[in-house]
């Protein structure tokens, strides 16, 4: 589909399992999307099937470090979001959210372009309030092991709204709960990903705690809707809005949704919850439905398949070379 005005847009973290799915839906809309990524996390895998369009380009960058360039959209997603990742170089996922937030805002400023910050629920952390509304300050550890990833969204959050207050950047924020789907990375310690490995190889199933903490998860093509809807609102400013999936499930339930979907002979085991670990977590998404008419679409059971069958022909490929 070609839009009346082809945008130039600048996707960070664009390699990633999220951004790449961003840079997917914005050039079948027609756009000229460039995907910068310092590949820490992110995989050309991901992005290898988009190399052929012309209206796609892909640079080696590390937002940390100031990057110039002339587009009408900036997304910014870069930063590692699973644990396993963002603990690996604690300072550097600090950096990450901070300075890239710094340069992205500054580039934005001076290009006159509209940013979206990808911030998360994390910035809710174990929260008091359930389920959590936009308005709700959070309960975060500032000097816990998932802090860097916390409070450098939060801290980023923090300097978006700076820029918009003193600068008059055109900005937007979206804070983003639990989402799956293909190019997750196979080994990111998140626990669609560990439960759905662990399935396909008939391994025990590791669950943290005893089962009964909750999440909510949402599948990749609802949240990139949801990303692309906010970024085109017309509404004004309207704050941090949560994207997430309002339906919650134990994590439990979810070992055995996917233990019953992949028809594995895998078995349940506990280990202990590790520190700052969320007991609930659930999204209010009454302003996101009120101003974006955004709401997940994708069921679960639907989602699940379709991340397994990704799964599958990764093991396939890894095992026949």
């Amino acid at each position: 589909m070609k839009p009346l005005t082809r945008k130039k847009i600048l996707v960070t973290g664009g390699a990633g399992f999220l951004g790449s799915h961003l840079c997917q839906r914005l050039l079948e809309q027609g756009h000229e999307v460039i995907s910068l990524d310092n590949y820490f996390t992110g995989e050309k895998r991901n992005i290898v099937h988009l190399m052929d369009q012309k209206y796609f380009e892909v640079v080696r960058h590390d937002i940390t470090m100031p990057f110039l360039i002339e587009v009408d959209q900036i997304y910014n997603l870069a930063c590692p979001a699973s644990p396993v990742h963002y603990q690996y170089n604690a300072i550097k996922t600090v950096k990450t959210s901070v300075m890239g937030a710094i340069n992205m805002l500054g580039l934005a400023k001076r290009i006159k372009a509209r940013i979206l910050q990808a911030s998360t629920s994390e910035v809710y952390g174990d929260p008091l309030e359930h389920p959590q509304k936009e308005a709700y300050w959070g309960n975060v550890n500032p000097i816990g092991k998932r802090a860097c990833y916390d409070e450098g969204k939060r801290a980023a959050e923090t300097l978006f709204m700076n820029y918009h207050w003193q600068n008059n950047v055109d900005i937007k924020i979206i804070r983003i709960f639990n989402t799956y789907g293909p190019r997750m990375h196979p080994d990111d310690g998140r626990v669609v990903s560990n439960f759905i490995m662990q399935a396909l190889q008939n391994k025990d199933i590791t669950i943290y705690g005893d089962g009964s903490q909750t999440r909510s998860f949402q599948y990749v093509d609802d949240c990139v809707e949801g990303m692309i809807r906010m970024m085109n609102s017309q509404q004004g400013f309207l704050g941090p809005v949560n994207m997430g999936n309002p339906h919650e499930f134990t994590i439990k339930e979810l070992a055995e949704k996917i233990i019953d979907t992949t028809g594995s002979r895998s078995k349940l085991v506990y280990s202990p919850l590790p520190s700052d670990d969320p007991m609930q977590r659930k999204p209010d998404i009454s302003l996101a439905k009120k101003e974006l008419n955004w709401e997940p679409k994708i069921p679960l059971k639907i989602g699940l398949e379709k991340t397994i069958a990704y799964f599958e022909a990764l093991i396939r490929s890894k095992t026949t070379g």
